[in-house]
């Protein structure tokens, strides 16, 4: 099996060979899946140091411009107006209805967010989960529901995070490692938070 994983993300990587088989059996990661994506994802344009799922659904990648640092959840990016097949018929009626989805430097797009067509997104913003973009999202927003609305500045909640993670048991472990993620400390990470929020387990079943 690891064999078999290795030359399919080779053949994958390298050659776009196999993607449906690459994502199943490889599982990339999102950085590894947004580097495939960006070689053999037919995309007008996608930025460094991104992340995306294997989850996350691009309608239209023709149509779409990824910055860098951007980074996605399961959502849904979608390029056309699917009612057009529909209307045609029943009209009698030749119509399209195409757009770009331009989504710049340092954005966020949250868990089942969808994103419509002609929508711009940041610099520097955020979508909530559940939100329906329908119009641009201004650089340094923070957007959520339906239809997505500014609920919020960027800068105010990096001000409120920053001040509340210094605060956290956690702290020093969070400083100190390189990125997002660490997978050696991941486990004293879990520990440390499940005592937070619960207190020690063995104490409260000998209650």
């Amino acid at each position: 099996m690891l064999l078999l994983k290795k030359i399919l993300r080779v053949l994958a990587m390298h050659y776009g060979k196999f993607p449906n088989l690459y994502r199943r059996i490889c599982k990339p990661r999102g950085k590894e899946y947004a580097e495939f994506l960006r070689r053999h994802g037919n995309f007008y344009e996608i930025g460094q140091h991104c992340t995306i799922l294997t989850s996350t659904h691009f309608g239209d990648p023709h149509y779409i411009r990824i910055g860098n640092n951007v980074h996605f959840s399961s959502c849904s990016l979608i390029g056309h107006d699917g009612s057009i097949a529909m209307l045609n018929k029943a009209y009698n009626v030749k119509l399209d209805s195409v757009g770009k989805i331009d989504i710049r430097d340092n954005v966020f797009i949250g868990y089942n967010a969808i994103i419509l067509p002609n929508v711009t997104i940041g610099p520097n913003a955020i979508v909530a989960a559940g939100a329906v973009v329908t119009k641009d999202v201004a650089e340094g927003d923070i957007v959520a529901g339906v239809p997505a609305k500014p609920i919020g500045k960027v800068e105010k909640l990096v001000e409120k995070l920053h001040t509340k993670t210094q605060m956290l048991p956690w702290a020093e472990l969070i400083n100190n490692r390189e990125g997002g993620f660490e997978p050696e400390i991941e486990p004293q990470l879990i520990q440390m938070r499940v005592s937070h929020f619960y207190g020690d387990k063995s104490t409260q079943q000998n209650k």
